[in-house]
């Protein structure tokens, strides 16, 4: 009784590690993920501070937007990169929530089909709260002409603070 016992408390243990093979989050948590994942780094979600984030593969786009004058460089983590790192199901969609409440569905095939990036940084610089950082979801606008619409304007997202894949 006692071995069967050890056995399944050593399976629990391994069960554990296996879906926490993610680094865990040591500086301050910017980004949340939930929902169906594979990958966590606490409990069944997901938490990226700005090392996390700038560990995954970067990306850079120079691109207009309706929100700011001219055109502004914004580089961060390739959501893509973020995808695969996390387990999400490439067929899914992902909720983007702000710090506002502000919700908006993108599916994840826009983060392969595009260079979709969750941005941390604009002209060089972190974004602050107050400039609709820390984390804005950018398309590449200008790369893409027909991605100017009102539906991947809303997909923009500024302020990001938690991801739902569903």
């Amino acid at each position: 009784m006692l071995r069967l016992i050890f056995l399944l408390l050593l399976a629990c243990l391994f069960a554990t590690q296996a879906s926490a093979d993610l680094p865990a989050a040591e500086g301050t948590v910017l980004l949340t993920i939930i929902g169906k994942i594979r990958h966590t780094n606490r409990l069944e979600l997901a938490e990226f501070d700005q090392q996390l984030l700038e560990s995954l593969e970067q990306q850079e786009v120079t691109t207009h937007n309706p929100w700011f004058v001219g055109n502004n460089t914004y580089s961060g983590p390739l959501m893509r990169a973020l995808v695969e790192a996390v387990g999400a199901d490439k067929n899914s969609n992902m909720r983007i929530i702000s710090l506002n409440g502000f919700v908006a569905e993108i599916p994840v095939s826009d983060s392969l089909d595009y260079d979709l990036i969750l941005a941390l940084k604009k002209n060089g610089r972190l974004q602050r709260i107050r400039d609709r950082g820390p984390l804005f979801t950018i398309y590449p606008f200008d790369e893409h002409p027909h991605l100017n619409t009102e539906m991947h304007y809303n997909r923009s997202v500024w302020q990001v603070k938690t991801i739902e894949f569903f």
